[in-house]
């Protein structure tokens, strides 16, 4: 994450969630070579597309301190990423390789692990604050990524915008009222791409529309 947003829309030593801390703690405990804390945002500060998924995976950005990186949720983001530009390599395996984001910044809607991969509604309201922040800080024309539902009514409720006006669909586009661009798809997660609820293809035709977005075509 770059340094300029560091403790704007992030706190690495939040612990406002007493079930959050205390799980992570335990984590810890289990495997001290984990992060095991808040995760923070990846990828560049002042990028004009924020992808925001749900909250770190267990063996994944909770292991790494990346989002999406080190389980099987990041393997299509990644190559997706890097296949329209916004990457400049297909995969993300470590928080200290290589690669890097281009015009682009990952985040996700609870920065802690939550148990059984399900924060509670009141946690994922205390985490708004942050994201609505990061929202708040996105340059004009920008376009939000949303992976699944709880990431699309996360950021609803950061916006102050009313649920019902803004149905979660994949592949759906909603212009809000402040003139930013939202578009929805299915979570990258393991279930969903083995289920073929979510293919590489339909995930790819969701990043061809935003290309052409943030091109103005």
């Amino acid at each position: 994450m770059d340094n300029g947003l560091q403790g704007i829309v992030f706190d690495i030593n939040c612990r406002q969630c007493s079930r959050l801390a205390g799980f992570l703690d335990e984590v810890k405990l289990k495997n001290p070579s984990y992060f095991c804390k808040p995760v923070p945002p990846f990828g560049d500060a002042s990028a004009r597309l924020l992808i925001v998924g749900l909250a770190p995976g267990m063996h994944g950005a909770n292991r790494t301190g990346r989002p999406f990186t080190g389980d099987h949720a990041g393997v299509l983001l990644y190559e997706t990423l890097h296949k329209f530009g916004f990457a400049t390599q297909p995969n993300s395996i470590s928080a200290d390789d290589a690669l890097r984001l281009i015009n682009c910044r990952i985040s996700n809607s609870v920065k802690c692990l939550p148990p059984e991969n399900k924060p509670l509604p009141v946690e994922i309201a205390t985490c708004n604050q942050y994201l609505a922040e990061e929202l708040r800080l996105l340059p004009e024309n920008s376009v939000i990524l949303v992976l699944g539902n709880v990431a699309h009514l996360a950021v609803i409720k950061a916006f102050g915008f009313k649920i019902k006006d803004y149905k979660f669909a994949h592949a759906a586009r909603h212009s809000l009222p402040n003139g930013l661009i939202l578009y929805d798809s299915y979570h990258c997660s393991r279930y969903n791409t083995q289920t073929r609820r979510l293919t590489g293809a339909m995930f790819h035709e969701v990043f061809a529309e935003i290309q052409h977005e943030l091109k103005g075509d």
